[in-house]
């Protein structure tokens, strides 16, 4: 383990650890060595995660069966995605155009948002999505111009994933972005909207842990909590840290917990 030794760490006993799942728990899915029993020992001393993604491909279920094959039991209310961030930004009963994938449709339903795909379109919302062609970046582009409100899940430029680093949602929001000429309004970490989300569920936050700390760690400045750096994902060991500078720096999850 590589602790910077900075004030915050390590967290006070029990209470929320905001985590991070791409790059943390898992690469794409797949449980990242050490993750399980991290967890476990998290649960036994009586920390509660709170499991926070900017990836809004995947729909709630999808994420928590994911989770699940990690060795954690956890439910809806232990999960906030971008995607959810993103949906109550819209006023119910907007028409909203996505170029984005289930996760994103799941939130929208969910806050009575109408998804079109022609006619009167108030906004356009960007999530990540493998189905990005240039006949729906004209499509969002022209909607935007028209006047529709641009809206991103997150602006992180790449996914991690076990065969490397993958095009990300803000990789596409560019795209809409540059083609429409308008500044998006962005959801996910480490913008206001995620983070009242996440406010708005635990009032016992101790520690965010993130692997980008162009997110992760502006997320826990906002949060005003310590910010926990990991090198599974998309910083990986070797890479400078960037800022904010980290209250610790470990390999992985494991151990992180471990080194507690």
């Amino acid at each position: 383990m590589y602790a910077t030794n900075r004030p915050g760490w390590p967290p006070a006993p029990g209470g929320t650890w905001v985590l991070d799942l791409d790059g943390v728990v898992w690469l794409t899915g797949q449980p990242i060595d050490g993750v399980p029993e991290a967890l476990a020992d998290l649960h036994s001393s009586g920390v509660r995660p709170l499991y926070a993604t900017n990836n809004a491909g995947p729909t709630v279920d999808e994420l928590l069966a994911r989770l699940r094959r990690a060795g954690v039991d956890a439910g809806p209310d232990d999960l906030v995605t971008s995607a959810q961030a993103a949906a109550g930004m819209l006023e119910p009963g907007s028409r909203v155009l996505t170029v984005a994938g289930p996760g994103v449709a799941e939130a929208l339903a969910g806050r009575g948002v109408q998804v079109v795909d022609d006619g009167r379109v108030d906004a356009v919302v960007v999530g990540w999505t493998d189905r990005f062609d240039f006949e729906r970046l004209a499509k969002a582009a022209t909607a935007v111009r028209r006047g529709a409100r641009l809206v991103g899940t997150n602006e992180d430029a790449t996914l991690p994933t076990p065969e490397g680093l993958l095009p990300g949602a803000g990789a596409l929001l560019a795209a809409v972005a540059t083609a429409s000429g308008t500044r998006p309004d962005v959801a996910g970490k480490p913008h206001r909207p995620l983070a009242d989300l996440i406010a708005a569920r635990r009032s016992d936050i101790r520690v965010v842990v993130g692997d980008r700390p162009s997110t992760d760690g502006r997320l826990a400045e906002r949060l005003e909590v310590p910010f926990a750096l990991v090198l599974s994902g998309v910083t990986a060991p070797g890479d400078p840290v960037g800022q904010p500078a980290p209250a610790v720096t470990a390999p992985d999850l494991g151990c992180l917990v471990a080194g507690r």
